[in-house]
């Protein structure tokens, strides 16, 4: 059985922009163009980027929510990009997301036994006194009392529900588990509280994490390796020690020099990038960050740089590397 779990080709999703009385053509978002990387068991892989840089997309390409535009996605080896939606079910179980809000990702209508018990009743996992039991153990696992499954989601807090969404999604017993954005709408400290339940559980069951998120304090915490996305495009791909300790892209400087440091003494120099993020619906040529990168030479107007290796290890998308003064640039940076 191979290690890598999950693997992503070029992977593409456009989506067209229709308009006026007869739904006219107006143009395409790229929202993904072109994203490849893969996932072993047991890993945690972390997208970053901006808003709207496509990473929640990708998490939906990859569950099948809708179909992409080009490229391939693999689980366990097999494909699921072009299968029929009727065959997708048996696949849907090894697939789980835990959404980013806790309020409205609920049944309201529903106890949260029903909840937990809905996947396993779906798949015909269990029923009876097994379901019984396993939706017990499942409260267990997530840290939840187990007399409070005949509670309604409205009597519990954001963190409390968010632990319900997970054990929503380890009830069909998933081995992938794409998080979007699951701790954007906690508190601090309860962000800290799943963070770390997401870790033992991964630890526990063998669990592959695909973590999408803005927060870089919680990415640097939870996960084993980092993909900087922007404009629809992964720009360097890294583990966690090497992204942290020595950031290569231009974009991923500046996204690490916006992260609070919690030392008031400490001395960081913040990357202030000027311009807007471009529209995806006309991206730039060349290198999409060349309208706001502060090292942008000719060939970055031109030339779509290739994701390639670089000299600290990780693979990154950016033409500095070829250029005899790119050492003394980065580290100006």
């Amino acid at each position: 059985m191979s290690a890598k779990l999950l693997e992503v080709n070029a992977l593409k999703k456009h989506f067209p922009l229709k308009g006026g009385l007869f739904g006219t053509s107006r143009g395409v978002v790229h929202a993904v163009d072109g994203v490849t990387f893969s996932l072993d068991r047991g890993e945690t892989l972390s997208i970053v980027g901006e808003s709207g840089c496509g990473k929640s997309t990708v998490g939906k390409a990859v569950l099948r929510l809708f179909r992409p535009t080009d490229g391939e996605v693999l689980l366990d080896g097999e494909r699921i990009d072009n299968i029929p939606a009727s065959k997708l079910r048996p696949l849907r179980r090894r697939m789980q997301v835990v959404f980013q809000d806790p309020f409205s990702s609920l049944n309201p209508r529903q106890r949260v036994r029903d909840v937990i018990a809905e996947p396993m009743v779906n798949f015909g996992i269990a029923r009876g006194a097994e379901l019984e039991d396993r939706v017990a153990v499942l409260m267990d696992k997530v840290h939840l009392p187990r007399d409070a499954m005949h509670r309604f989601p409205h009597e519990f807090s954001g963190g409390q529900r968010q632990r319900i969404g997970i054990a929503r999604a380890l009830a069909p017993g998933a081995d992938l588990i794409i998080c979007d954005e699951a701790v954007s709408a906690l508190d601090v400290s309860v962000k800290a509280q799943i963070v770390n339940l997401l870790s033992d559980l991964q630890d526990e069951l063998g669990l592959a994490l695909l973590f999408i998120s803005h927060d870089l304090a919680i990415v640097e915490h939870l996960t084993h390796r980092v993909a900087v996305m922007y404009l629809g495009k992964i720009v360097e791909l890294a583990d966690r020690r090497t992204l942290f300790a020595t950031p290569h892209h231009p974009y991923t400087r500046a996204l690490l020099s916006a992260v609070p440091v919690p030392d008031p003494t400490a001395q960081r120099q913040r990357i202030i990038l000027r311009g807007d993020v471009p529209s995806p619906i006309n991206p730039p040529s060349g290198c999409r960050f060349h309208t706001r990168c502060p090292f942008a030479f000719d060939r970055c107007t031109a030339e779509e740089p290739a994701l390639r290796q670089v000299p600290g290890g990780q693979v990154a998308a950016c033409h500095l590397d070829e250029v005899p003064a790119a050492a003394n640039i980065a580290s100006a940076a």
